[in-house]
């Protein structure tokens, strides 16, 4: 007979909303509506990381490292380095240059290499504010949503647009994560 785990109990920090993560009033994701397309979509992309984070806060390095879901490599640090890695490769889409090496080498680097230790934890998240940091400041130089870069070609638009949307689809696997490793649940 197959071992049994025990399923943390389900919660949720908010008051207000039950089904949310935090009450609005303490969410930082909660603002005034940006004007106009880019300041639009980088307000997307900056709620986006935000929830990436607050999905991780409060969690050790052995919870960070759990792969909550057998026999998935994916982790909350493993979506951490997995991230930074794709800015870095964001920045190689924008460039006619050989493309910056990969952080994590092989491909599923990212993910394997995302263990229980409190110096990979801190490497991950410095990692990633500093690939972030490094993409955004490469797409503020070209301020024309049409511009197109890199070999391929592709529009600024597009390149914000799919960030938006890895960082969404990882959101939501962050969610699924972080109720596996402690039962917290929310937007």
């Amino acid at each position: 007979m197959g071992r049994m785990t025990e399923q943390p109990a389900r919660w949720s920090q908010a008051t207000v909303y039950p089904d949310m993560w935090a009450d609005p009033d303490d969410d930082p994701r909660e603002g005034p509506s940006p004007e106009g397309e880019r300041a639009t979509l980088e307000d997307y992309l900056t709620n986006y990381r935000l929830t990436l984070r607050m999905k991780c806060e409060g969690l050790d390095a052995e919870q960070l490292a759990r792969r909550s879901v057998p026999p998935s490599t994916m982790s909350l640090l493993g979506l951490i380095r997995h991230l930074a890695e794709t800015e870095r490769d964001w920045r190689n889409w924008m460039t006619d240059s050989d493309p910056l090496p990969k952080l994590y080498g092989d491909p599923d680097g990212d993910f394997d290499g995302a263990v229980a230790d409190q110096a990979v934890v801190e490497e991950a998240y410095a990692a990633l504010e500093r690939e972030q940091a490094a993409t955004d400041a490469a797409l503020a130089a070209h301020p024309d949503l049409g511009e197109r870069l890199g070999k391929d070609r592709i529009s600024v638009r597009e390149l914000l647009v799919h960030r938006i949307e890895e960082y969404a689809r990882h959101c939501g696997h962050a969610d699924l994560l972080r109720e596996c490793v402690d039962g917290r649940v929310g937007q």
